[in-house]
């Protein structure tokens, strides 16, 4: 399954996402930003190649929806994790793992 991670620009919580699930051997896993000053801006390619997409916040899904057409097979889940937490902050992680531990099993 192809996971993609999204928040506004991919320098925290969705790359920390990226980082500590990337090599769980289950899921090939990528992140995006939604900004025009993210680290890796989010295409319609991305949106195509993902299987599942984990958004941030409430605002991240309204921008997809907005500015992308998703497969009807995609699935969107909003994890609700606020702009607080700086890349690989442990607390983050410990929130990205609970939140998470149905999807993944990790050695992080």
């Amino acid at each position: 399954m192809n996971i993609l991670f999204i928040c506004s620009k991919n320098k925290w919580r969705s790359r920390t996402a990226e980082t500590i699930f990337k090599n769980n051997g289950q899921h090939v896993v990528r992140s995006a930003g939604t900004e025009a000053s993210a680290r890796i801006r989010v295409s319609q390619k991305d949106i195509n190649w993902a299987d599942k997409i984990y958004v941030m916040e409430l605002k991240h899904e309204f921008k997809i929806r907005k500015n992308f057409t998703l497969n009807k097979s995609t699935k969107l889940e909003i994890l609700g994790i606020p702009d607080d937490y700086p890349y690989m902050n442990p607390e983050l992680i410990d929130i990205l793992t609970t939140l998470l531990s149905h999807e993944f099993t990790t050695g992080y």
